[in-house]
Parts: C-alpha cells; structure tokens; sequence
C-alpha cells in the first residue's frame, strides 16, 4: 500500500521513536518542519490505523500509535505487491532486471548476498513471487 507524502512524513516519526506516540507527540514533532493542525494528524493516524499501518493502542483518553511493521517490511510488501500485478513470469523478470540496473553496487552486492543466503538454506521461495 503506497502512502502519501504526509502519511511517510508521520510513518517516519513513528519508525524512529522507541516507544508508541500519542497524536499529541507526533504533531510536536511535525510543526517544527510544517504548519499543520493537530486535527490533520489525528486523521491522518486514525487512516493509518484503518489501513492496518499503525496499531492504536488506548492509554487514558488518548492513544498511542506504533508502526505495524518495520520500515524494511513495508517497503518489502509495497515491492512484492507491484511485482504480483505484473502479469506474466516474463515481465516480472523484466522488472526484476530494470530494478536491479537502477540500484547502487553496494544495493546490488546486499541483493546478492541474501540470494546466496537464500540458496545456502534451501528457500524455495514458494512464497515470494517467481523472478
């Protein structure tokens, strides 16, 4: 699920705090980049926790707001979700191929990595879309 600019600018208070944060702390944080109202947060977390991004969590009369899932897992959803759109085997290889010449040597070689990894266990990726 794609976010917008000011869902990520939230997700990213959220990934970078140790512990869950009310509405209250997220817009303390927001206003000093941004003029936004307190209300604007607050809809835009009550969203999120609607699309199963963050979890609410009641604490009193307020709520606190966690991540769902790590910031890496989410990108890794959003990648796997457009690959499965993709119709034929043959085209997701063509993706597969168009993102890997766009990524760094240093991306390529974490990639690499991971495959050996994957490979030296035995994953028989039955999970994963087929490149």
């Amino acid at each position: 699920m794609a976010l917008g600019e000011l869902e990520r600018d939230v997700m990213d208070r959220l990934w970078a705090a140790r512990s869950p944060l009310t509405v209250r702390e997220v817009h303390e944080q927001l206003a000093e980049h941004r003029k936004i109202a307190y209300t604007t947060v607050m809809t835009v977390l009550d969203r999120l926790a609607k699309k199963h991004v963050v979890r609410q969590e009641r604490e009193g009369r307020a709520f606190r707001y966690t991540p769902a899932a790590t910031r890496e897992q989410m990108v890794a959803e959003l990648m796997l979700d457009a690959l499965g759109g993709v119709p034929t085997v043959d085209d997701r290889q063509a993706a597969l191929v168009h993102f890997i010449g766009g990524v760094s040597p240093a991306e390529a070689a974490a990639l690499r990595e991971a495959l050996d990894a994957m490979g030296a266990t035995g994953a028989d990726g039955d999970d994963a879309p087929t490149p």
